[in-house]
């Protein structure tokens, strides 16, 4: 199921939207263009290693996930949408939820199988998608399979270090958020890097004909999704990305209330932001590479792109939110969930919008609170 890239997005999205009732209809600013999601709870960009894989075998048009990601991310890594009691459902055990048991208050919170999904749970079988298509498809010689062992043998140990940079636990702040988003970029780089040489070696080790035949059936995957898509090109699909979200200012001043020391280093983050925000904008040009390791250089250097962005942002945000107090801390945490509360409201009828909690505000500084004493 998993192989197919609408089944991956229908995991996503209900594990997304967990913190709903059932009649949530699952939008939301936060969400991708074309209805993906690049936050699910704790994690940043879920079944990552599928995306890179499928924008490396088949390339633009056959799904567009690895080319929706971008500043919106960043911003909702910023301004998260989620609340601790969205949170605690994530984690088997409650992540110390004080509120109650979630199951009581109507909403379903997603199954410890669908995160781990997006993780990579499967780091054998995902390695093994392309590998035995690969290997059905063309004929190779003994020299050939070996090459094409070696690089099975490198998708797998790639998938499991995307897996191990999974979060342990919820990260409830915004530089937190920002930290693990971090730290799963780079652990995508890493895979990347790592299966590149044995993909060039593999490749180079075929012969014209044979290359043409690959190079074809990443064509003809591309061309049957693309008949049942009417979505965006993907370099219009970035570009909307490094437009998703303007600044909060308004909101931020009448919320957090900064001091003039503080209102300096938030100008300073909101001037770092617009350079993270240029600078992935700039990097959304059509890529015209037309065989699996051109593709893999390009996605690696897109993630390059977006890893100094966030790097880019890191630092200032790091000194804004340390210089709040705890009181502006939560108001700066509500900021996301009261804008997402908002969106919906606008989107969804009110006789299926229903919140599971009444008071975001409260909870987050409730949750600062008791994270402080």
């Amino acid at each position: 199921m998993l192989r197919n890239p609408n089944a991956r997005a229908q995991i996503a999205a209900s594990a997304a939207t967990a913190g709903w009732r059932e009649g949530h209809h699952g939008g939301g600013w936060w969400r991708h263009r074309n209805g993906g999601y690049g936050w699910v709870g704790p994690l940043f960009w879920p079944f990552a290693y599928y995306d890179i894989y499928d924008y490396t075998l088949w390339g633009d048009g056959y799904d567009d996930s690895f080319s929706d990601y971008g500043y919106g991310d960043i911003y909702a890594g910023i301004f998260s949408p989620y609340g601790y009691d969205d949170l605690v459902g994530y984690w088997p055990q409650g992540g110390g939820d004080r509120t109650g048991d979630r199951k009581t208050q109507g909403t379903q919170a997603p199954t410890s199988d669908e995160l781990a999904q997006m993780c990579g749970e499967d780091g054998r079988d995902i390695a093994g998608v392309p590998i035995d298509q690969i290997r059905s498809t063309l004929a190779l010689n003994d020299a050939q399979r070996a090459a094409l062992d070696d690089l099975a043998n490198a998708s797998a140990k790639a998938a499991q270090g995307i897996k191990a940079a999974c979060p342990t636990q919820n990260s409830l702040t915004a530089p937190a958020r920002l930290a693990a988003m971090q730290q799963r970029i780079e652990a995508m780089i890493s895979a990347a890097e790592g299966v590149q040489p044995p993909l060039q070696k593999f490749y180079d080790s075929l012969d014209d004909n044979q290359k043409v035949r690959l190079n074809a059936l990443g064509q003809d995957q591309r061309q049957s999704e693309a008949a049942k898509s009417k979505r965006g090109t993907p370099a219009e699909n970035c570009t909307a990305q490094a437009n998703a979200e303007a600044w909060p200012a308004s909101e931020i001043e009448a919320t957090v209330h900064p001091t003039e020391a503080q209102r300096a280093s938030l100008t300073a983050l909101q001037d770092a932001t617009a350079k993270a925000a240029d600078m992935l904008k700039t990097s959304c040009q059509p890529n015209e590479a037309i065989t699996p390791p051109a593709r893999l250089e390009a996605a690696r250097k897109r993630l390059d792109v977006m890893l100094e962005a966030v790097k880019t942002v890191r630092t200032p945000l790091d000194d804004f939110y340390g210089r709040l107090s705890d009181e502006q801390k939560a108001q700066f945490e509500a900021i996301g969930q009261r804008r997402s509360a908002s969106a919906d409201q606008s989107s969804a009828t009110p006789k299926h919008f229903h919140r599971h909690h009444a008071s975001i505000g409260g909870m987050v500084r409730r949750l600062i609170f008791s994270m402080i004493r």
